[in-house]
C-alpha cells in the first residue's frame, strides 16, 4: 500500500512532520497538547484565583505555571532541534516544587481519586501527559534509537509530580477533600 504524504497546497498542512512514521511526531503532537492544556489551566487557575484574590498561594502557584507553559514548547523541540531546557530550568522547578510539598504536607496520605474544583481536573491531566511524554521519549531513544538528552525526562518527571501537587495545593485552599484510595490490586 502506497504510503500518505502530504499534498503541494500548505494550507492542507497542519504540521511540517506530521506525515513520518517516527514517535518523534508523536511527542511533538502529545506536548503540544500539553502546552495547550498548561495554558487552559492557567486561565482557569486565574478565574479561580479572583474568588480567593486574598490567597498568596494561588497567587504564586500562577506565577510559577506561566514560567513552566513555554518550557513545554521547550519540551517539544528540545529532541528534534535544539536542546532547550537546562540544568536552571529543572533546578528551579524542583525548588518550585518541594515548596508546594511542603504547603500541602499534611493534606494527604496515599493514593487519592482525583477530584476538585477546576483547574485541577486539567492540571491531572497536565500530569497524566508527562507520563506519556516520558513513555514517549523512553521509546524514541530506546527503539528509535534518537538521542534523548537526560534532561528531558528527568524534568518531564518532575513536571508530572509538581502538576499533581498543584492539585493537592488547590484542593487545600478551596476546602475539597480528596477520597483516599485503596487499591485491591496492591498493598
Amino acid at each position: 500500500m502506497k504510503k500518505l504524504r502530504p499534498k503541494s497546497n500548505i494550507d492542507e498542512l497542519c504540521y511540517p512532520y506530521i506525515y513520518e512514521d517516527s514517535l518523534l511526531c508523536d511527542y511533538e503532537i502529545l506536548t503540544d497538547d500539553l502546552t495547550r492544556m498548561v495554558g487552559w489551566a492557567i486561565n482557569d487557575l486565574g478565574n479561580l484565583r479572583q474568588q480567593y484574590s486574598e490567597n498568596i498561594e494561588l497567587q504564586t502557584l500562577e506565577n510559577q505555571i506561566n514560567w513552566i507553559l513555554p518550557l513545554c514548547f521547550h519540551l517539544n523541540g528540545s529532541i528534534r532541534g535544539k536542546l532547550a531546557i537546562t540544568e536552571e530550568d529543572h533546578q528551579q522547578l524542583l525548588e518550585n516544587y518541594r515548596s508546594l510539598k511542603n504547603i500541602t504536607k499534611n493534606a494527604i496520605s496515599g493514593f487519592v481519586l482525583p477530584g476538585g474544583v477546576s483547574p485541577v481536573g486539567v492540571l491531572n491531566k497536565c500530569s497524566s501527559m508527562c507520563k506519556q511524554a516520558i513513555r514517549l521519549m523512553v521509546k524514541i531513544h530506546n527503539e528509535e534509537q534518537i538521542e534523548v538528552s537526560e534532561i528531558l525526562p528527568k524534568f518531564a518527571n518532575l513536571l508530572c509530580n509538581y502538576f499533581f501537587s498543584a492539585t493537592i495545593l488547590i484542593n487545600q485552599v478551596t476546602g475539597y477533600k480528596e477520597t483516599p484510595f485503596k487499591s485491591k490490586s496492591y498493598k
